[in-house]
């Protein structure tokens, strides 16, 4: 397997997080001990959240997008990621978007995928794994 891991975007709003300083310590230890992946969703989802829940200026989500441009892999989501998601969609009942994530990780030979939201522990293709670091 391989050693690199794929970060869901709700495991990288906890390092930007001013609340849950467990969590947040957590998920900044994972990022700096990992060789970490996500997705242009992972981008653009957070540039909602950064906007809507964290009030953030158009400079400091710059820097946040800079930032994590530094610490992880990009994965470019491109046509043949979004179709092939609807089969992880259809074949383990995850929301489109949740699937959209899975696929990316599994294109990227991803061993493991943070995630708070997702099944922990459930394996995915024999190949991937999601974890909960909180549990």
């Amino acid at each position: 397997m391989s050693d690199e891991v794929f970060f869901d975007t709700n495991i990288i709003l906890y390092s930007y997080s001013y609340k849950s300083e467990p969590k947040k310590d957590m998920a900044k230890r994972l990022i700096l001990d990992s060789n970490g992946v996500i997705s242009t969703q992972v981008l653009q989802e957070m540039c909602n959240i950064l906007i809507k829940k964290f009030k953030m200026d158009d400079l400091s989500i710059s820097r946040a997008l800079s930032e994590m441009s530094s610490n992880f892999l990009i994965a470019i989501n491109n046509v043949e990621t979004v179709t092939t998601a609807l089969r992880v969609h259809f074949k383990y009942k995850f929301s489109y978007y949740d699937s959209l994530i899975i696929l990316s990780a599994l294109e990227n030979g991803c061993s493991i995928l943070y995630s708070e939201d997702l099944h922990h522990k459930q394996k995915i293709e024999n190949t991937l794994i999601i974890i909960n670091p909180f549990k």
